[in-house]
């Protein structure tokens, strides 16, 4: 039996994850998430263009692109074929290719990010590197990488315990389990309804600190500007559970 961590990324985002990715005014794709998300990215890019890794459906490019050029890389073809469906390339190029790696016009963009947890999908420390350092090779002197990375949430794992139940709602739970030798995750998702029956979705993650993100960033050239828990700019604490943080080059 093949395991999860084995899948490629090809094999984990595929024509069925795509089709069920996208839930709109709800959750990710609700307003008073995007609409943040937008207007930071947007102020960042300062009428720059901006280049987004990892595109997905276009859950942000889109709306941002409304404000300034953008750009994506995605890994996934039938991501992107989700996204042809409510944008041409003309308005939105996409580059398919790995975003660690990937040359979609060097050293054109004032802003590269990387949203919702995805530099967590790059699953070895290595990877996770070149993608800096991939960031840095778009950018313009004086551009930002900006990254949202959840906080690995190992202070709520009792001894032991394989795992953290992180949601538990009407219609779905949320969990994850640790393999903190090799600093991965998996996420689980169970969403269910009122029946006897339930679908599971997985996603293998390799977990980073701020701190490492911080060391991979300076080892790419950049610096820390600011670290916020969200978009929005509220303040990064000990108990928040996800960050977002904008490094810069030097100008």
């Amino acid at each position: 039996m093949t395991r999860i961590e084995d899948l490629t990324q090809s094999e984990l985002w595929d024509a069925t994850a795509a089709a069920g990715y996208d839930t709109p005014g709800e959750g990710m794709f609700a307003p008073e998430v995007l609409g943040p998300t937008v207007e930071r990215l947007a102020a960042l890019a300062d009428g720059g263009r901006a280049l987004e890794f990892a595109i997905g459906t276009g859950r942000v490019a889109i709306p941002l692109a409304e404000h300034v050029p953008v750009t994506g890389i995605e890994f996934s073809e039938p991501m992107v074929a989700q996204l042809r469906t409510k944008v041409g390339e003309a308005e939105l190029p996409v580059v398919v290719g790995d975003m660690a790696t990937a040359d979609a016009g060097l050293g054109e963009y004032g802003l590269v990010y990387l949203v919702f947890n995805t530099i967590s999908n790059l699953l070895t420390q290595d990877e996770q590197v070149a993608c800096f350092a991939n960031a840095a090779r778009h950018l313009r002197q004086g551009g930002a990488f900006v990254i949202e990375l959840w906080v690995p949430e190992l202070r709520k794992l009792p001894p032991g315990a394989p795992g953290t139940l992180w949601q538990a709602d009407d219609g779905y739970v949320g969990l994850d389990t640790y393999d903190v030798l090799n600093q991965r995750v998996v996420s689980h998702h169970f969403r269910f309804g009122d029946g006897r029956e339930a679908t599971l979705g997985r996603s293998p993650h390799r977990y980073i600190w701020p701190a490492e993100l911080d060391l991979m960033a300076r080892l790419a050239g950049f610096a820390l500007e600011s670290r916020h828990a969200d978009f929005a700019g509220a303040e990064f604490t000990a108990e928040s559970r996800s960050h977002v943080s904008v490094y810069r080059l030097p100008a």
